[in-house]
């Protein structure tokens, strides 16, 4: 299934080991620095933020800061508080959407909107992201600086014309990928990207990075959109069916949807609108959703993108950081098997 994108190993599952060990000294000084710059006089602030950056979360877009780094032979340390500041604005970004979306689980643990409410959640995502700012303007790179906080406002508008989308049955494929390349695919092509600026590679590493970033980000994302139908709270992080109690208009749906008869339509109508949540009326979707082909064809989908995402770094030499970064595509697309 995914032996095209491992090429290394393809007789045993991928993983994010590589890119772990590759990245585990680096992580140490950002995680050093995530957790100092989390601090506050006001205790609500590192509580909240704590819970949620202590919960278990696999820092992949900060590792892919560093791994990128790595790939250019960054010999400096600038990366590590950009590092930090993609992780803050992710986690901001989670603490706004878990109350966007009313969510109960993240990571499988409850969310900190559910714990603390609605208001010292939205707050501490804010203080989050002026933190990530004060990083950017220390390390005084005005280009990794407009990299960033393009992304910031990006993710931000990719979250609105996610909600003006909620329960609007006609969004199509070209909407929904969008969506997803702005609210997810955004933060990987920054953490991607910056690396490159930091160690001067030039800018046909940093469009090769980005491009890399982006497209594993867009696979990732289409992963977890059929993530949502296939497993539980233990693999996904919340609960099945989430997103279809929700009325989010994910990939599996619009592809269902237009290849479904009448009736289905009309269920899909339904459904999407908040008139049909049950359980059974969960099953029910996930059986459309596997008799139109909609999971195994939003995979495929994931897969061409995870293509991409390791074709953009032919331009670098083999090595560890090539090997890990290509294998965190794997990973990311494995997860849904």
């Amino acid at each position: 299934m995914t032996a095209s994108l491992h090429p290394l190993h393809p007789g045993r599952p991928p993983s994010l080991d590589p890119l772990i060990a590759l990245t585990a000294a680096g992580m140490n000084s950002v995680n050093a620095v995530v957790l100092d710059r989390m601090q506050s006089e006001v205790t609500l602030i590192p509580e909240l933020a704590g819970h949620l950056i202590a919960g278990g979360g696999k820092r992949m877009r900060p590792m892919l800061t560093l791994a990128s780094a790595a790939l250019c032979d960054y010999p400096g340390s600038r990366h590590h508080k950009l590092a930090a500041a993609v992780e803050f604005i992710h986690t901001a970004t989670l603490l706004h959407d878990d109350v966007v979306d009313g969510s109960g689980m993240r990571r499988g643990k409850r969310t900190a909107n559910l714990i603390w409410g609605n208001p010292a959640s939205v707050l501490v995502g804010d203080f989050l992201f002026s933190r990530a700012f004060e990083l950017m303007v220390e390390d005084g790179s005005l280009k990794v600086l407009r990299i960033l906080s393009h992304a910031s406002a990006v993710i931000a508008e990719g979250e609105v014309d996610q909600l003006t989308a909620q329960r609007q049955i006609g969004t199509n494929e070209d909407k929904y990928l969008r969506i997803i390349q702005a609210k997810t695919a955004a933060l990987f092509a920054a953490a991607c990207r910056i690396a490159p600026v930091v160690a001067e590679a030039g800018e046909e590493a940093e469009l090769a990075l980005e491009s890399y970033g982006r497209n594993l980000g867009i696979a990732f994302q289409l992963v977890d959109d059929a993530i949502d139908y296939t497993s539980d709270v233990g693999t996904s992080g919340k609960g099945l069916g989430d997103d279809f109690r929700d009325g989010k208009m994910t990939l599996p749906i619009i592809l269902a949807y237009a290849r479904g008869s009448e009736a289905d339509r009309e269920f899909w109508r339904s459904a999407v609108g908040g008139d049909r949540s049950t359980d059974a009326d969960l099953s029910h979707a996930i059986g459309l959703l596997r008799d139109t082909e909609a999971l195994s064809d939003t995979l495929d989908r994931a897969r061409v993108y995870g293509r991409r995402a390791v074709d953009a770094l032919a331009l670098f030499p083999g090595g560890k950081a090539k090997a890990a970064l290509t294998e965190a595509v794997s990973f990311a697309v494995a997860r849904a098997y």
